[in-house]
């Protein structure tokens, strides 16, 4: 069973996602500044850079967009050469661009963009252009992709394309055929704004943070959102009667003296979690760092001595196989991407090894965001990816504890 809390506190919005009591999703939105992930816009070409294959678009944001020539081309329309024409064939100053951000404003960068449009529903997602059916991987009984992908070769027209996705397994025709209507519908007023607009301006954005994680996570009959605003529970119950017909949706109003975090445990862990010593089940403990390039996290064994008859090997392997269950979860909680290095605990036998790098390859599937494990370096480290469409969803509400002069952050509640 999932719980999404969600605490509402001025322009601030937080949503923890809990599993079975626990933690494994955190992400806080401020209502007047919503991300830019996932909205299209009528963009103009600033400057076009052969020598990068990239061109720059202002998109009415502070920085230009930045667009990469494999974010223009769409070979399946027209035959492409083997090696890439100049972007400066493709597009041209002062040239209009219809673009969906595909990753958010990072630091000093601006936003990356694509033509490779997709909007999501419910049970699928959309692609005007793409022009090929995909299942979610995540459904692994054969006859039911079968089924969808014969559903989604049904239902496309032209050159559509459809992500047939993981909530999907078990569902009816209509259910999947009218969403794919009302996601064709969406597309037809982003086109029709996008004739009418000036540019650069904003044709489309996504739903907010809550209404966007229950379209993608909720699941009828056994979840259950968790709200301390009445309007807020108003919108959930709305958008869950229209995208789960049929089912009576969870949605309760919490109306306690103190936070609703605080009621059900989410603060007390978010501050364990968010630590830079982050301590394991049975004694052991790992560190997480995090540099511009990459994140590096240390498991150690701490107060962890094993069974009384267990081997050192058996010890450091039990530890390990706990930090690659928790490095999984606070992946997915402070939302870290990019490279991440794991320095384990050494172990001599390679089928532990295997089958610590199985484990936490077993826990990422979990992950709505796309990680890899890549894989033991000859230093015996293990290196990781973890897809980054955003800077980390917390960095807003953490702050430099005073005591270790930024080496470690706490989690700081806006209440406090």
């Amino acid at each position: 069973m999932k719980q999404m809390i969600v605490h509402n506190e001025h322009n601030l919005m937080q949503m923890a996602l809990l599993e079975e009591g626990k933690a494994v999703e955190f992400t806080a939105e401020r209502t007047r500044e919503r991300g830019l992930l996932g909205s299209f816009f009528k963009g103009r070409v600033v400057n076009v850079l052969p020598g990068m294959q990239a061109a720059f678009v202002d998109i009415g944001q502070k920085k230009n967009a930045f667009l990469y020539v494999d974010d223009v081309l769409h070979p399946h329309l027209e035959k492409q050469p083997k090696v890439k024409p100049s972007i400066s064939e493709l597009l041209r100053p002062g040239q209009d661009v219809i673009v969906q951000v595909l990753k958010e404003p990072v630091g000093s960068k601006g936003a990356r963009v694509t033509t490779h449009y997709s909007l999501p529903g419910r049970w699928l997602v959309y692609m005007p252009i793409a022009d090929y059916i995909a299942v979610s991987k995540k459904i692994a009984r054969e006859g039911d992709r079968a089924r969808l992908k014969a559903l989604g070769d049904q239902l496309r027209r032209g050159e559509e394309g459809l992500i047939i996705r993981t909530v999907s397994a078990e569902e009816q025709r209509e259910a999947i055929e009218a969403d794919l209507e009302s996601l064709r519908e969406q597309w037809r007023l982003i086109c029709e704004k996008a004739d009418s607009l000036p540019s650069p301006s904003l044709l489309h954005r996504d739903h907010s943070m809550v209404q966007r994680i229950i379209r993608d996570v909720y699941t009828p009959g056994s979840d259950e959102v968790i709200t301390d605003s009445e309007g807020q529970a108003r919108e959930v119950r709305a958008l869950l009667e229209e995208i789960c017909p049929g089912h009576q949706p969870k949605v309760q109003v919490y109306r306690g003296a103190e936070s609703i975090f605080a009621a059900y445990g989410v603060q007390e862990q978010l501050n364990k979690d968010f630590a830079r010593k982050v301590w394991l089940p049975g004694g052991g403990y790992i560190v997480i760092d995090h540099t511009e390039a990459l994140t590096v996290v240390d498991v150690n064994t701490g107060k962890f001595t094993g069974g009384g008859g267990d081997s050192l090997e058996e010890t450091v392997t039990e530890t390990n196989m706990q930090a690659a269950v928790e490095i999984a979860r606070l992946m997915r909680l402070r939302d870290i991407g990019g490279m991440i290095i794991v320095d384990f605990i050494d172990m001599e036998e390679a089928t532990n090894r295997q089958e610590v790098a199985a484990a936490l390859e077993a826990e990422l599937k979990k992950d709505r965001t796309k990680a890899f494990v890549m894989g033991w370096t000859k230093l015996g480290l293990l290196e990781l990816t973890r897809k980054k469409v955003r800077e980390e969803s917390t960095l807003p509400y953490v702050e430099p504890c005073s005591s270790c002069h930024g080496t470690g952050k706490r989690y700081i509640s806006p209440l406090h």
